[in-house]
């Protein structure tokens, strides 16, 4: 194991107790300076680390960097096979496109402590800053239609939010078809990608993409989403991030594994906002406005148009109408 490895690993054992130097060097079989070297390739990582003179380091008590091992504590299923943790990457989803052309198994999984070209649904970008979010990708295999893949997404949006009132005791609520929102601001986004075999027209494989804003950014959102993104909480705590991470995938493989049942149904619907409410339809092809009475069995929209006639919605965008 490397000096830094076995740092990391002492500092957690000792979280919060300031160790000197000449004491982690002796625990450790290695000199001041190459604990000096250890130490300032963690905080390079994200450790917050301080230090005091005659005292030594300390890892604070609410550092929050997302491990292998911390993930795997909080998880409750055996299907995560492979979980691979970033410093910085592109996109989890293109990272994990790579990895399952080349034969992957499901249950492969990718996080990054932030994307630098993350992707949102409909060719827009995530934000996804530095050391304050979950961006993760998920990795299935499910022998399933392509049209079904549409389950895999809303099965996850239940989850995300069953994860996130379990941690913070808030109660969520789902815009549709797959963000989720705490105290009335936009904390989750999904996108799901599929790679289909088209001879029979069957899923080869799917990406399930999770961002989730867990902390304040450093400074602030930026324009465009400012009035609609919040974060889960507003003070970092130990060790949140791997936690949140793991339960959001643990609920998630409860309902994957009886998708055809649609057991998220309920969890999902009893979320959803605004029906009763004046909305918007958007798509392609322009705005349509509507009355959303509620949602079916398939996950699409049941609605009243201005002309008094009833439909469905399963694809496109929606959005409030103001009151005047």
């Amino acid at each position: 194991m490397k000096t830094k490895e076995k740092l990391k690993k002492l500092f957690e054992e000792n979280k919060g107790c300031f160790i000197s130097g000449e004491d982690i060097g002796k625990k450790l079989g290695c000199t001041r300076c190459a604990v000096w070297k250890a130490v300032k390739s963690l905080r390079a990582e994200g450790y917050d680390i301080p230090a005091i003179q005659n005292k030594g380091y300390c890892l604070a008590e609410n550092n929050d960097i997302i491990t292998e091992e911390k993930i795997r504590k909080h998880l409750d299923t055996e299907k995560v096979k492979e979980i691979n943790v970033f410093r910085s990457i592109d996109s989890t989803n293109s990272g994990l496109k790579t990895l399952a052309a080349n034969g992957a198994p499901e249950g492969t999984l990718v996080i990054s402590e932030n994307q630098t070209a993350g992707r949102g649904r409909r060719g827009s970008s995530f934000f996804s800053p530095d050391n304050t979010g979950i961006y993760m990708s998920l990795l299935l295999r499910p022998d399933i239609p392509v049209t079904d893949a549409v389950k895999i997404t809303t099965s996850a949006a239940a989850a995300a939010a069953e994860a996130i009132e379990e941690l913070t005791g808030i109660p969520s609520k789902i815009k549709w078809v797959n963000d989720i929102y705490l105290r009335r601001r936009k904390v989750c986004g999904i996108l799901t990608e599929a790679a289909t075999d088209i001879e029979c027209g069957r899923a080869e494989y799917v990406i399930l993409g999770i961002g989730i804003n867990v902390y304040p950014p450093s400074e602030d959102f930026p324009d465009e989403i400012k009035n609609t993104a919040g974060c889960v909480f507003e003070e970092r705590i130990s060790d949140m991030r791997s936690m949140l991470a793991a339960r959001v995938i643990s609920y998630f493989f409860r309902y994957y594994e009886e998708l055809e049942k649609n057991t998220f149904f309920e969890s999902y619907k009893k979320r959803i906002m605004w029906i009763g409410e004046k909305i918007n339809i958007i798509s392609p092809s322009g705005t349509v406005p509507a009355f959303l009475t509620g949602i079916n069995d398939d996950c699409g929209l049941l609605v009243k148009y201005a002309d008094g006639t009833e439909g469905v919605v399963t694809s496109g965008e929606i959005s409030i109408r103001k009151k005047l």
